[in-house]
């Protein structure tokens, strides 16, 4: 990168893109289009398996990737949501993992290379997209037995680091670790990620982002927006954010208080509002942008994107607005916290 993004991150809000998921489901793939021809013999079941079609359409999700960097997003994430050996063992896949980071982390960086030449003073990042695995290593998913535990903290390790590598030997410029539904998955995924710093002497930006699940203004694992921040300030992060879940008025006030006690830059992407009784979302870019135009005004922002729901259109809308906006600063919270 011939310019850091720390230091753009200073400058302007930076935007990242809006929902994968959404733009797939535009193209409305069979089971044969998941398949491609490398696994036409697979005996299982893959409709559904987004990420996959990093190796078998690429060029669907190239044209995603280009349809929100034209709709002014500075920031791409991978189609590597769901790509951990834990992820992808609902589909038998788990020996495409590094496969499917790396060719996903390829793909995007291709597509942002070709924007930033185009417009140099205007880079293009690509960050590496890490779910929260489909296991939690917090809380039991059997009602009757509390203290089973489906997955354990050395095996989330494991899974993160392999991705993590695969991401980063792809090329992407940042990892993110979003939509934490359980702040002890985020944390393996953290010890993953320095550990994998350490052993190969290669570092990238990190960036968290968690999911607030309900009014309660707290992660599924219980942890309130306070404590879920303090629970990874011990890495030094990019970012640290909120996505998913809540719409964006919803989002506000979790976002306030991440803004006035972190000491790294703040992050969100919500949804676009919430689903409706078919699940699928409803707000307009416009009321969108409304919303969001909240936490601008009260600079509480450094970068912002979209989530489920969200397309080209709310993004180019976000984009528009937020060029009329300073970002957050960090400087004084920098000063409290090294006082």
């Amino acid at each position: 990168m011939s310019q850091k993004i720390q230091d753009i991150l200073k400058e302007r809000i930076l935007i990242l893109d809006g929902a994968m998921g959404t733009m797939i489901q535009r193209h409305k793939l069979e089971e044969a289009d998941f398949r491609g021809e490398i696994l036409r013999d697979h005996p299982h079941p893959l409709k559904g398996n987004n990420d996959l079609l990093s190796l078998t359409q690429p060029d669907i999700i190239k044209d995603i990737h280009r349809q929100y960097f034209e709709a002014g997003a500075d920031i791409v994430e991978t189609n590597t949501f769901g790509s951990t050996s834990v992820a992808q063992a609902d589909y038998h896949l788990e020996h495409l993992v590094y496969q499917i980071n790396y060719e996903s982390a390829k793909i995007a960086k291709e597509v942002a290379n070709e924007f930033t030449q185009k417009e140099p003073n205007k880079p293009r990042f690509v960050a590496g997209s890490m779910g929260p695995t489909t296991k939690l290593a917090s809380m039991s998913p059997d009602v009757n037995n509390p203290g089973y535990r489906a997955i354990t903290f050395d095996q989330l390790v494991v899974a993160f680091k392999e991705q993590a590598k695969a991401l980063i030997d792809g090329g992407v410029d940042m990892l993110l670790l979003e939509t934490v539904t359980d702040t002890l998955n985020v944390k393996a995924g953290l010890f993953a990620i320095q550990e994998l710093f350490e052993e190969t002497g290669k570092e990238v930006p990190v960036m968290v982002s968690g999911t607030i699940t309900d009014a309660s203004g707290r992660i599924l694992s219980g942890q309130t927006a306070e404590a879920f921040l303090i629970s990874v300030s011990h890495v030094p992060l990019l970012s640290v954010g909120l996505n998913c879940a809540l719409g964006a008025s919803a989002l506000r006030p979790y976002l306030k208080v991440l803004s006035d006690r972190a000491p790294f830059f703040i992050s969100a992407h919500p949804n676009a509002g919430l689903p409706n009784e078919f699940g699928q979302y409803d707000q307009t870019a416009v009321q969108m942008g409304k919303e969001v135009e909240d936490y601008l005004k009260e600079g509480l922002i450094n970068i912002l994107g979209g989530c489920c729901g969200s397309t080209p259109e709310h993004i180019k809308r976000i984009a528009d607005i937020a060029k009329n906006y300073k970002p957050r600063t960090i400087d004084t919270i920098e000063a409290a916290t090294t006082a």
